[in-house]
C-alpha cells in the first residue's frame, strides 16, 4: 500500500505503516519537534563551531537496559532534517530489550544535520523506550497469569497512536483508542442516566454493535450489570478479596479489569485473583524516559 508523505523515506514510511502508526501523522508530529528548535532562527552552537562541510556518524546508544520503542518515528525525525542525505540503519528491533550502552541506530549524513536532528530524536525514543520498558515490567510481573496489561486514554495530547504503539511493542494491549472505539460507562455516565442499568440499556439501545464495558464500585452493582449484559466489567478500586469474589460471581460470564490503585509490587497479587486485564494509566502517563543518548564520530568532509 502507498502512503503518500512529503519527507520521510520508503523505508522509514514502510515501518511507521506496519507498526499501525500514520506516517503523515508522524511526519506532522516531527515537523513541529524540528521547528521547535529553529523557529527563531538557525542552530548558532553548530553553525559557529561545526564547519559546514563536516560529515560524520551519530551513533543512539541506551546508557540502560531497557525495551526500544519508537525507531522509526527517530528515523523520521533525520529523514525530516536531512532529507536524502543522511543514511540510516537499525541496530535493533522495537521490542527488543537492549542492555546499556547498546548502540540502537546509527546515522551517517552532514554533521550540522545530525545535529540539528539529535534531540528530537533523542526526545521521541527515549519517551516511547520508556513506556515500552515500564509496560514490558508490569508484563513481566503478570506473567504466571492469564491476565494482560492494559494502556488507558491517559496519554499526552497529540502523542497517543505513538504511546500505545509503545505499550504494544512492550507486551502490553490496547484499550480504545478514542471514544468511537467503545462504551465505557463510568459513574458520570451513571448519574445523568439515572443508575448503572440504565445507563447500560441506554449505550446498548443506541449502538447495538458496540462493546460496552461497564465501571462498578461494589459488588452489589457488578450483579446488576451482569444481569445486564455487559461484555465487560472495571472494577474500580476493588480489594484483592472483592476481586477473587467478583471472579467467582461472574463464573466467566463476562471478562473482567482490575482498575484504580494499582502498583506494579501489586501487580502479581491482582493478577492472580483470576481479572482479566490490569488497566495502568501509568504506563503512559509516568513512565520514565530511558535515557539514551548521541555519540558523534567525524567520518570527513565533502
Amino acid at each position: 500500500m502507498h502512503y503518500p508523505t512529503y519527507r520521510l523515506s520508503t523505508q522509514t514510511t514502510e515501518l511507521l505503516a506496519v507498526a499501525g502508526l500514520q506516517p503523515l501523522d508522524v511526519e506532522s508530529l516531527v515537523l513541529r519537534a524540528v521547528t521547535e528548535d529553529i523557529e527563531s532562527g538557525v542552530d548558532v552552537t553548530t553553525m559557529a563551531t561545526v564547519p559546514g562541510n563536516q560529515r560524520g556518524r551519530l551513533l543512539l546508544v541506551a546508557h540502560e537496559v531497557g525495551v526500544i520503542a519508537g525507531l522509526a518515528v527517530a528515523a523520521a525525525v533525520f529523514d525530516v532534517v536531512c532529507g536524502e542525505d543522511c543514511e540510516i540503519a537499525f541496530a535493533v528491533e522495537d521490542g527488543d530489550r537492549v542492555a546499556a550502552e547498546e548502540v540502537v541506530l546509527s546515522v551517517s549524513g552532514r554533521t550540522h544535520d545530525l545535529l540539528r536532528a539529535e534531540r528530537p530524536a533523542l526526545n521521541f525514543l527515549g519517551h516511547l523506550s520508556g513506556i515500552a520498558t515500564r509496560t514490558a515490567a508490569w508484563v513481566e510481573e503478570v506473567s504466571a497469569s492469564s491476565a494482560r496489561i492494559r494502556d488507558t486514554r491517559k496519554t499526552t495530547p497529540g502523542m497517543r497512536s505513538l504511546e500505545k504503539y509503545a505499550v504494544r511493542a512492550g507486551g502490553g494491549v490496547n484499550h480504545r483508542m478514542n471514544l468511537a472505539d467503545a462504551a465505557l460507562v463510568k459513574d458520570n455516565h451513571v448519574l445523568a442516566a439515572g443508575g448503572v442499568r440504565e445507563a447500560f440499556a441506554a449505550v446498548r439501545a443506541a449502538y447495538p454493535d458496540v462493546s460496552v464495558e461497564v465501571e462498578v464500585d461494589d459488588l452489589d452493582q457488578l450483579a446488576e450489570v451482569v444481569e445486564a449484559g455487559a461484555d465487560l466489567v472495571l472494577l474500580d478500586n476493588f480489594s484483592t478479596p472483592d476481586m477473587i469474589e467478583a471472579v467467582h460471581r461472574v463464573g466467566g460470564r463476562v471478562r473482567l479489569e482490575a482498575s484504580g490503585g494499582l502498583s506494579l509490587d501489586r501487580a502479581r497479587e491482582v493478577a492472580s485473583t483470576g481479572v482479566d486485564y490490569l488497566a495502568v494509566g501509568a504506563l503512559t502517563h509516568s513512565a520514565p524516559v530511558l535515557d539514551i543518548g548521541a555519540d558523534l564520530v567525524i567520518t570527513g568532509e565533502e
